[in-house]
């Protein structure tokens, strides 16, 4: 029996939930919002992005990895998000909140200048050891997503798909979207080998990807 590509990582263990569990509650704080490149924070520790369409509910899975309800600010309104938020994990890394991609609420030349910030951030920032990039389980892989991880692939980031809102699904529906998104995933070398499909709602998925940010050094 063949393995499938790009399997679900795995819970961590508790060793490594612990850890993750640690970094996560160390007083995570807003930092700044950024929107030019000379405004960015000294590069002096592990980075991590994430990175998704307008609306996929970055902000949500933010607050629900942190336990503050209110540390990223969550919209039903798409493309709220103009800056590059910085939110700091204990002394050891970033966690990075990217503008929504896609559709926008917003006037065209605004979101050409968030686009662009949005591209220079993620071929050039050094510190960034990995894009996580949302995808929203309703609707699978975009264009504009693979518009994303190709970028990625040139500018050699490891990014690794995070599908969200996975409660707001069937489970055969949820399973078409994570096929979807293995086949597209398959076309990138900067795909870090595991995805996890999280829920900010329900819980599912916080542990693995706690434990996954902490690891990265």
């Amino acid at each position: 029996m063949s393995t499938l590509p790009f399997p679900l990582a795995e819970e961590p263990d508790p060793e490594a939930a612990e850890a993750g569990r640690r970094l996560f509650v160390s007083e995570p704080e807003f930092l700044k919002g950024v929107v030019a490149m000379d405004g960015m924070p000294p590069a002096d520790r592990v980075e991590v992005c994430f990175a998704g369409r307008s609306n996929v509910g970055k902000s949500s899975l933010i607050n629900a990895l942190t336990g503050r309800r209110a540390l990223a600010r969550a919209s039903n309104t798409p493309g709220r998000t103009q800056e590059i938020n910085f939110f700091t994990l204990s002394a050891s890394h970033y966690l990075v909140d990217l503008p929504g991609y896609g559709f926008a609420n917003a006037p065209v030349p605004v979101v050409a200048k968030w686009q662009a910030l949005l591209k220079a951030y993620l071929s050039g920032r050094a510190s960034l050891r990995r894009a996580f990039v949302l995808i929203d389980s309703r609707h699978g892989p975009k264009d504009v997503d693979e518009e994303i991880m190709t970028l990625l692939d040139r500018s050699a980031v490891p990014f690794q798909a995070v599908l969200t809102k996975a409660d707001k699904v069937k489970d055969a529906e949820r399973d078409r979207a994570i096929d979807r998104t293995r086949a597209v995933l398959a076309r990138h070398p900067a795909a870090y080998p595991t995805l996890i499909v999280t829920s900010a709602e329900k819980g599912w998925g916080i542990a693995t990807l706690r434990s996954e940010i902490a690891a990265i050094a």
